[in-house]
């Protein structure tokens, strides 16, 4: 499998980035596991779902980040269940917490965002976990979409599990307005879920317009990564993407 380019930034400001999403079900599973699948793709951005919320939530998600060579930057409990986690490589211009609203019967929801620079190249992230309610998630599609917006950069990466396959409405929504890094630059394996066979892709990692996609999706066979270890972490498989960020 041909591997992914390395992080760096170019003479021209611009940025390589590795950016990992990756429901961790709240690290129930093997926390060790987990730190070797995250560490070995080098990643300089984690898009996490189902991060741990309750109980020293703070503590167990600084472990995994420290374990992973990483450092937390956003989301976690105030973001009910999405964070951010970065490398030492990322310069950080603001973070905030979204909490999306709440339909009754239905878990709270929210993105966990930042502002990011590399090198001479400003980045806009978010991480989502969308409902598995389809006009909720549809609604959701929608807001996720506004935020992106709002942010004020030009470049942005967003990922998640979006409880949703491609052909769905919320995930071509979203795919009607950003690049899906999996159809525009497949790399890897494709289907991120479920633990006893992954069939269905319902995670993914989009990037806006401006963006060059240089390859995503599941590190099978990446350097480092082992089966064993892709199964004992978590539900889900990780997506991983490298992209080239132009300069600010």
């Amino acid at each position: 499998m041909e591997l992914l380019p390395n992080s760096r930034t170019e003479t021209d400001g611009s940025a390589v980035v590795r950016v990992l999403s990756y429901n961790i079900r709240s690290m129930r599973d093997d926390t060790g596991a987990l730190a070797r699948v995250i560490g070995a793709c080098a990643p300089d951005l984690v898009l996490v779902q189902e991060a741990p919320r309750f109980f020293r939530w703070r503590k167990k998600l600084a472990r995994l980040a420290a374990a992973s060579g990483l450092v937390i930057l956003s989301g976690g409990a105030p973001a009910a269940g999405p964070a951010l986690l970065c490398g030492l490589r990322a310069t950080v211009e603001r973070t905030e917490d979204v909490l999306l609203p709440l339909t009754p019967g239905e878990h709270r929801r929210g993105l966990a965002t930042a502002v990011v620079r590399f090198g001479g190249a400003r980045l806009g992230v978010l991480s989502c976990h969308l409902s598995l309610r389809p006009d909720e998630r549809y609604a959701q599609g929608g807001m996720l979409l506004d935020r992106l917006a709002a942010m004020g950069v030009e470049h942005a990466i967003a990922g998640g599990d979006l409880n949703e396959r491609p052909d769905g409405p919320t995930f071509r929504r979203l795919a009607d307005g950003l690049q899906d890094g999996w159809a525009t630059k497949p790399w890897g394996g494709e289907h991120t879920w479920t633990r006893a066979g992954p069939y269905q892709r319902i995670d993914a990692v989009f990037a806006t317009r401006g963006i060059e996609v240089l390859g995503c999706g599941v590190p099978h066979g990446h350097p480092g990564v082992s089966e064993a270890d892709l199964r004992a972490a978590t539900d889900h498989l990780p997506v991983l993407a490298a992209v080239r960020i132009p300069a600010a």
